[in-house]
């Protein structure tokens, strides 16, 4: 399963405050070739949770050219502190991918060269994912392209559906539906259950929360992280429907303990009416044949409108590497046509631009297609402390979250997680 991305870290503070001195590496070629496809050897890492996504990329690379990409997978959970101990000793590969959320954190401290001049001169640069390169711009400055996109969006079992006797074709446009239709596809009994959520997993709720909220007007954080909104009705009501399923025992009682790590299990198994996910179990759900399912935007809590996280990874050349020419030659093949198209699409993930979300293999899935459509009404967060605050197991946001949906006064928790998530926004600002 692919959803081991969303499990928590907590870590990126203590790890990237060791690499301040990097910075001022980062224009310098050091004297490396200037032949871009000179049989050179280019390291690259990347976390653990686009570790198949990455390998295809890399293997595509190294069949057609004489340079070779040597990849190196990380845990995940162990990936900000590695990456924070090869910078304090620049000893980083020549690329190094990040998950969105941190990024701000890596081109803060100086991680990753400028390649603004590179992206400007693609032909196809206006087309590339605008969330993923504002994440990994600093000061008018671009250091990182898009490498993974992925998109939160609304699972549903379509043969579940028709048991419980709804329309499979006709999925949930508000809170009131989704709560109508859970109810009744928990009626089917057995181990069935209408709907799961992860009650244990800050980042999770990140992914699948904030977009019901940017969906009804409230965007949670301010677009330079420094104000955070959450103490509102939009996010009583969100908090309102999850607890209403909880006590009517419409969702697993595994997921008040839910971490993450086997959020998509159940629904995969065919087992769960409505999931709120995103894109990386598409592949998983494209080779599964007992069961058809369907795919829907995540609303407002009255509909109308509807959001999405915009999640995933950059790629960018690292302040020390030796190799910059050879590791955009890499990085440039990644993002033409062939590669995104033959490559990524082909297995069901997104495009990293937007002029392909029309190709032959996302255009020919209605279900696909919906998924990349919705991204042009998502949202990538930025905050500074965003690890420490969101993803931590013991941060502000997930007791906060557990708080809302687990004991008799979920107004205490929304504001002691609003005085909390602020104070330190304030603080890190």
């Amino acid at each position: 399963m692919r959803s081991t991305r969303y499990r928590v870290l907590s870590t990126i503070a203590a790890t990237l405050l060791v690499t301040t001195g990097i910075a001022a590496c980062g224009d310098d070629d050091e004297g490396g070739s200037s032949t871009p496809d000179d049989g050179s050897e280019i390291t690259m890492w990347v976390r653990a949770a686009t570790d198949q996504f990455s390998q295809r990329l890399v293997d595509g690379y190294n069949a057609t050219h004489k340079n070779k990409v040597k990849l190196t997978i990380i845990p995940t959970d162990q990936y900000l502190p590695k990456v924070g101990a090869a910078a304090g000793s620049k000893s980083l590969p020549d690329i190094l991918a990040s998950d969105v959320v941190y990024t701000p954190n890596y081109t803060k401290q100086g991680l990753f060269k400028d390649i603004s001049a590179d992206i400007k001169a693609l032909p196809f640069a206006g087309a590339l994912a605008k969330s993923h390169l504002d994440v990994a711009s600093y000061k008018g400055k671009t250091y990182a392209v898009p490498h993974k996109l992925d998109s939160s969006v609304m699972f549903y079992n379509k043969d579940l559906y028709r048991k419980a006797g709804l329309d499979p074709e006709k999925p949930a446009t508000n809170f009131d539906e989704i709560l109508a239709h859970a109810r009744k596809i928990n009626t089917l009994g057995g181990d069935v259950k209408g709907f799961y959520l992860a009650g244990n997993c800050g980042g999770c709720w990140v992914y699948t929360g904030f977009p019901y909220a940017w969906a009804d007007g409230k965007p949670t954080l301010n677009e330079d992280g420094t104000k955070f909104d959450f103490d509102n009705d939009t996010y009583r009501k969100i908090f309102t429907l999850y607890k209403t399923m909880i006590d009517e025992n419409l969702v697993p009682t595994a997921t008040k303990t839910e971490d993450g790590s086997t959020w998509a299990a159940q629904f995969v198994a065919g087992k769960i009416g409505i999931l709120p996910l995103g894109s990386p179990i598409v592949s998983d759900l494209l080779k599964q044949k007992a069961f058809e399912w369907g795919v829907a935007a995540l609303p407002a809590p009255g509909g109308g409108k509807t959001s999405t996280f915009i999640g995933g990874d950059v790629a960018g050349i690292s302040a020390t590497s030796k190799k910059p020419t050879q590791a955009w030659d890499f990085l440039k093949w990644t993002l033409e046509e062939n590669a995104q198209v033959e490559i990524i699409t082909k297995n069901g993930d997104l495009p990293g631009r937007t002029d392909l979300s029309g190709n032959k293999y996302t255009a020919g899935d209605p279900r696909t297609k919906l998924i990349a459509d919705g991204l042009k009404n998502g949202f990538t967060p930025f905050a500074l402390p965003f690890g420490d605050l969101f993803n931590n197991p013991n941060g502000p946001w997930l007791a906060a979250v557990r708080g809302a949906l687990y004991t008799n006064d979920m107004d205490k928790a929304i504001k002691e997680g609003q005085q909390k998530i602020q104070a330190a926004l304030d603080a890190a600002n």
